[in-house]
């Protein structure tokens, strides 16, 4: 079992929720005022029974017209066409915007022969609560074409998948662990996004609840320093994928 990071890029966001690319080569922090800059890494995992997408990043194209996502797996030695699951943490547009791609106009899924498992409650909190955080028209897509596979709570998906309902970064998160022999990969999603944030143990303001996602970062990096799991970071800006050590609830995070 092994997992890729899937580098979609660096973006600025601000109140409007709209994401623009960023490149600290060729832009300046200053001309992007009141801006949160973010790293999106998708990630792709092939266990014996399947191949699998962690969330989807924001769907962007690069200049070629290609989904970057799809060139990333390519690139990974995958083709999009061979995925079977899409594990998503949560609906937000940076995470589901590569759940579809635009095709002469339409919207088709990007992962035609997969399964998207999303939990139940997200999906209704997309439709039913406004937020320029979701994208509805995406969704749409997926329910036209039957992939959706929903759970509800916490559970196992099959031998290797567990699902956990955690809340924090958004009313219905979850995160998944998947095992295959002694192997064990956490997707912590936007709870766990990036190492600064399990090092220096914070409260969120733009979390659904900033400080069970805090408390949740302390329960699982204690967790996977003690059954050395390998720790998969959507926003990282280095060390996408880690592993984690700990000592008097201080933390320390180790490159794969």
């Amino acid at each position: 079992m092994k997992a890729t990071a899937l580098f979609e890029g660096s973006y600025s966001v601000d109140v409007s929720k709209k994401f623009m690319p960023f490149d600290p080569a060729k832009h300046q922090v200053e001309d992007r005022p009141a801006s949160l800059f973010i790293y999106v890494q998708p990630f792709i995992i092939k266990t014996k029974n399947d191949l699998i997408v962690l969330d989807t990043g924001l769907g962007f194209k690069n200049e070629d017209g290609k989904l970057i996502l799809h060139e990333n797996i390519l690139k990974a030695g995958f083709k999009p066409e061979d995925v079977t699951l899409v594990l998503m943490s949560h609906l937000h547009f940076d995470h589901s915007g590569g759940m579809v791609i635009e095709k002469d106009g339409n919207l088709e899924l990007s992962f035609p022969n997969a399964e998207y498992v999303i939990q139940r409650g997200e999906w209704e909190s997309a439709y039913s609560k406004p937020s320029k955080s979701y994208k509805t028209e995406i969704f749409d897509v997926l329910q036209r074409s039957n992939s959706v596979h929903f759970v509800e709570g916490s559970g196992q998906f099959n031998s290797e998948i567990s699902y956990e309902l955690t809340g924090g970064h958004c009313e219905f998160h979850q995160v998944f662990l998947i095992e295959e022999d002694d192997q064990i990969i956490f997707f912590g999603g936007d709870v766990w996004p990036e190492p600064e944030q399990v090092l220096r143990k914070f409260a969120a303001k733009y979390d659904f609840d900033g400080r069970k996602s805090m408390e949740l970062r302390i329960e699982f990096g204690n967790k996977a320093a003690d059954e050395d799991w390998t720790c998969l970071f959507y926003h990282a800006k280095k060390n996408a994928i880690a592993k984690v050590s700990a000592a008097d609830d201080t933390f320390k995070i180790h490159s794969v």
